[in-house]
């Protein structure tokens, strides 16, 4: 397939490269004399290997190492060595009083947390070339985002000269797209306006997080070897968009179609990539591509989570604490993929009006005709727990067979070969980019536009109003969202027949006022290590949309590289959403069809075609001898210092009258059974007041007697060593171990042990404001000891606040409870 640039108007991206010309017939003349003078030296080792003695063979060094079991069947089987580095550290923003992102829902607003966020690092470097190098990074986030990145590159930029050779060329921010997080940090207004505008503190969690795991994995940076391998995972994905999936053509859909259990509608295909360090052979991390929506956790949940890809890394990293083929501070990323019509809620959409009916399967409505009743069912949907017990479900189904995958892989590596890394980013407008289709034909992107059923939602999370999905429009919804639609910009003849056929709800590329409110310059990034190649994409593309931009980017890394030395069959995944959030990729014909994810694909029908078009013209700058760049194109604003913001500060905390704060309001029971929740009430503080990065606002710990031998609960000396390194701020790395000999005699000393704490699935943190005049609030601390790793043994919880004073003043304190019993 051959994607030919059209005509750029003036001062919009760089000029594109000119496409790849057939090949000559002078240069495939010279290829062929080539091939003729290497199969004639061939032939000549030959007669030599032939007639001359074995020791005269062995003495010339001819296929020494084939011989000895060495040089390429080594090479072949442990692949090239390259330097590689993981890193985690703590990204968790306020979990109370700020909107959570994702469902777009401004009454969703945080009352706590179940589980912590984190950002995974993951670099890999030419050994030789310093500059050869990426950065891959999975944040427990909605997605990447522009402002985000141009922090974390400012910040990487103030590190100083050890970290000059990290820039945007080689820096992927990808989001694992959990709708669990908090909310009020992305670049653009649109997603700002139900969390009430940008919030300083939820941004810099995630910059200053970022930075410390892309920290902690160069510091780590060590020789070693990368091995990749597939496998599928059932049950964690459907479709969710199947009537618009169906648009597309039947013998490229029949393509896909293996089974019943793996029709094609969704990619079962789990993609993992595995660290191994070479000074030990001990494994360092993982990092994997599966897609499926981050909605197991419903909309009117309240908790910050990273929903089941969170879960998945959690489990995985648990798994492997104590293993010997596993190296201390091992990390587990869990990518997205081409996860745009994916949904984790496996049961299909059901309308819950009574009527024990699916939802239509054309426009996702129940009987009354609108959207609001329709909502996705997950495995276990009947637990009154706003899907929390479905997203550990959907997590441990991708932790399983990425388990499994690894194991296998340790027994028989499948290496990443070919040494080169390479990589390249580029900001492209999409507002008009003009350029043809393989058959020809011209066509051209327009400024971004949202249409009618971008309002209706998705069964994951339902839209409000009388939207529908598919055939939502000015004609049969309220004449009130023309008048909304024409207050923020009404769109001219020229952008509505662009967009054509989405009817255009909001024309959001066309508005500059106060700022931009979506993207129109998008990030265009791929990287290539061996003949695994990572297209970065700063949308959500569907299941199809991501098959179509593989498949390209593979045919052309195949034509273009295939003569490249101990080249492998492409490999080829797709990240994201990453860099920026650029809504949805759907394919033309779902684009057709107009459901939410074609409503939701900004640039109009040629959106996937144009982002294809646009990877492949840079796509030479991957070659193992590239040594530039393409130009970085127009870049696009950076709002994270002049964003509005409406969000209420803290003012102060008090204790209710002769309370203090951290005092225990209703304690515990003296004992419960495995199975049962435990649950304590103190006098708190507002948790915004400290966000406790690398830290606990709940512990629960075990009282280990001086008989009792053997492991804590759930990996004790790992929980231990997690307490220690969240203890360790920003900065502070280089110090640790001046203590680390006193802490140690002091953890010998403290019967206590810490064996839960807040990056812990089954230990919740809620917090609840009391009296807005007094400022009072408490705090409920509850350990679910349905938790898989809960053993028998006494215990107490541990509350860690910080309260503000009508000075400003924050001053810290601690609560505990009192002692239970934990029986079988």
């Amino acid at each position: 397939m051959r994607w030919i640039r059209g005509n750029e108007k003036a001062g919009a991206s760089s000029p594109l490269p000119e496409s790849r010309r057939p090949r000559d017939t002078a240069a495939r003349r010279s290829r062929v004399s080539i091939f003729a003078i290497a199969v004639s030296f061939l032939l000549t080792l030959l007669l030599i290997a032939t007639f001359l003695p074995t020791d005269s063979v062995q003495r010339f060094g001819l296929w020494s190492g084939i011989h000895s079991g060495q040089g390429l069947e080594a090479e072949s089987h442990n692949g090239d060595e390259y330097l590689i580095g993981v890193g985690k550290a703590d990204i968790t923003g306020p979990c109370v009083e700020i909107n959570l992102m994702g469902y777009a829902d401004p009454h969703q607003i945080g009352t706590g947390l179940r589980q912590r966020l984190y950002s995974r690092a993951f670099i890999i470097a030419h050994p030789a070339n310093p500059s050869d190098r990426f950065v891959y990074l999975v944040l427990d986030t909605q997605s990447g985002d522009t402002a985000v990145r141009y922090g974390i590159l400012s910040g990487l930029k103030e590190l100083g000269a050890e970290y000059e050779n990290y820039n945007h060329h080689n820096l992927a921010v990808t989001g694992t797209h959990s709708h669990s997080g908090p909310g009020a940090w992305l670049n653009y207004l649109l997603p700002q306006i139900t969390s009430k505008g940008f919030d300083q503190q939820s941004y810099r969690a995630i910059v200053d997080g970022a930075l410390l795991s892309i920290r902690r994995a160069h510091e780590g940076l060590t020789p070693g070897r990368l091995s990749i391998g597939s496998t599928k995972v059932f049950g964690a994905n459907i479709n969710r968009s199947l009537f618009a999936y169906l648009a597309n053509a039947e013998a490229e859909r029949a393509k896909y179609n293996v089974s019943s259990e793996d029709d094609g509608s969704v990619d079962k295909d789990l993609t993992l990539l595995k660290f191994q360090r070479s000074s030990d052979g001990k494994n360092i991390g993982v990092l994997t591509w599966f897609p499926t929506h981050g909605t197991s956790v419903l909309g009117n949940n309240t908790l910050i989570s990273g929903d089941n890809k969170g879960v998945a890394a959690y489990l995985f990293e648990k798994s492997v604490v104590d293993d010997e083929t596993a190296a201390e501070g091992f990390v587990a990323g869990f990518s997205q993929a081409n996860v745009g019509d994916t949904s984790p809620n496996v049961l299909g959409a059901w309308c819950e009006d009574g009527s024990g009916q699916m939802c239509s399967f054309e426009n996702s409505t129940c009987s009354d005709g609108r959207s609001q009743k329709c909502h996705a069912r997950g495995p276990f949907f009947r637990a009154n727990d706003e899907g929390t017990s479905s997203c550990f479900e959907i997590g441990k189904r991708q932790f399983e067979p990425a388990r499994k995958l690894y194991d296998r892989l340790n027994q028989a590596p499948s290496p990443v070969r070919g040494g080169w890394v390479k990589s390249f980013h580029t900001f492209h407008n999409m507002s008009n980019h003009q350029f043809q289709l393989p058959n020809g034909t011209e066509v051209r992107t327009c400024p971004a536009a949202l249409g009618y059923s971008f309002a209706a939602g998705t069964s994951d999370g339902p839209g409000a109003f009388d939207f529908t999905q598919h055939n939502s429009n000015s004609t049969n919804t309220s004449p009130v969202w023309r008048v909304v639609g024409g207050m923020l910009k009404a769109p001219s003849e020229e952008q509505i027949a662009c967009h054509a056929p989405k009817p255009i709800l909001l024309d959001v590329g066309e508005v500059s006022s106060p700022y931009q409110w979506t993207p129109n310059v998008v990030d265009v990034q791929v990287f290539r290590v061996g003949q695994l190649v990572i297209i970065v994409s700063p949308g959500e593309a569907t299941t199809m949309a991501g098959r179509r931009w593989r498949n390209a980017v593979s045919d052309e890394v195949t034509a273009l590289f295939a003569e490249e030395s101990r080249s492998a069959p492409p490999v080829v995944v797709l990240g994201g959403p990453a860099n920026s959030y650029t809504h949805y990729i759907s394919t033309e014909e779902e684009y057709g069809i107009q459901r939410y994810e074609g409503a939701s694909t900004l640039y109009g029908p040629h959106t996937l075609a144009a982002y294809i078009n646009v990877t492949l013209s840079w796509i030479p700058y991957l070659s193992s001898s590239a040594s530039s760049r393409p130009p970085r194109g127009p870049e696009p604003p950076d709002n994270s210092n002049r964003s509005l913001s409406f969000i209420p500060q803290v003012i102060h905390d008090s204790p209710p009258f002769f309370k203090k704060f951290g005092e225990v309001k209703q304690d515990v029971q003296e004992k419960y059974q495995i199975g049962e929740r435990v649950t304590v009430t103190f006098v708190g503080a507002n948790p915004r007041n400290n966000l406790r990065l690398e830290r606990s606002y709940a512990v629960v710990e075990k009282r280990i007697t001086s008989t009792g031998a053997g492991p804590l609960a759930g990996g004790g000396d790992q929980e231990l060593r997690l307490q220690r390194a969240r203890k360790v701020k920003l900065g502070q790395d280089q110090n640790q171990d001046q203590d680390r000999d006193s802490d140690d005699a002091d953890t010998d000393a403290d019967p206590w042990k810490v064996v839960r704490d807040d990056g812990d699935w089954h230990l919740v943190f809620r917090w609840r404001r009391t009296s807005e005049l007094l400022a009072t609030s408490e705090v409920d601390i509850t350990w679910e000891t349905a938790d898989p790793w809960a053993e028998p043994g006494r215990y107490r919880i541990r509350y860690f606040g910080d309260a503000k004073s009508l000075t400003g003043q924050i001053s810290e304190f601690e609560g505990v409870s009192g002692e239970f019993e934990l029986i079988a």
